[in-house]
């Protein structure tokens, strides 16, 4: 049978747990008491007021997937925040990805190429300059459904008669890219560890 010593002991112990349990309490609170980015996905670059200007070289790769963005310069976008920090990825899905991960942070500009250009890399364009191929037989980057942009619609048009294809704008290049999400995901999984399987393949 507990004496009236014990029980204060154990009185005073359950006071000293609850007084943390509140202050941890209190403490989450704080650190939840707004909304905002978690710091994982801020994008790591300085702002940059002028991120158009050398984009490869200041974003070489894309930073949701480590793929090259001079590489597929002719799928590349870049997005420029209002607070001017900037994502350069290496396409449409990934700039889908920024957008979704920097929700609390309005898009000021979002650029893509120009793929019918001859230039190389691929001149960047305001997206709403843009018109979009969806679903033609093109290879694209991180997706199984290509959603190319063109400055010009008759050159879109050009290479929806050869490779099919519906045409629309950035919005809904963009709708198609989430719609699209979990397939892709699920298959770049699958392909990043068919390439590890064959990397341990040779080391052995």
């Amino acid at each position: 049978m507990m004496n009236r010593r014990d029980l204060l002991k154990i009185s005073a112990l359950a006071g000293l747990t609850a007084t943390a349990s509140t202050a941890t309490t209190a403490a989450r609170a704080e650190v939840c008491s707004s909304d905002g980015t978690p710091n994982q996905f801020i994008p790591k670059k300085a702002a940059d007021p002028k991120p158009l200007e050398n984009d490869i070289e200041k974003y070489p790769k894309c930073p949701y997937c480590g793929m090259d963005r001079k590489e597929h310069n002719k799928t590349r976008m870049l997005v420029q925040y209002a607070d001017d920090l900037a994502d350069g990825t290496c396409s449409i899905h990934c700039l889908a990805l920024s957008l979704s991960l920097n929700i609390d942070r309005q898009p000021k500009n979002i650029w893509g190429p120009d793929f019918a250009a001859t230039a190389e890399p691929r001149p960047l364009l305001p997206v709403d300059q843009l018109v979009y191929l969806i679903g033609a037989d093109l290879k694209h980057a991180m997706t199984k459904k290509s959603k190319h942009s063109f400055a010009s619609i008759e050159m879109a048009k050009e290479f929806q008669a050869k490779h099919g294809g519906t045409l629309g704008n950035f919005n809904d290049a963009l709708r198609e890219s989430y719609l699209g999400m979990s397939e892709d995901v699920a298959q770049i999984r699958k392909n990043r560890e068919e390439r590890r399987r064959r990397a341990q393949q040779k080391q052995s």
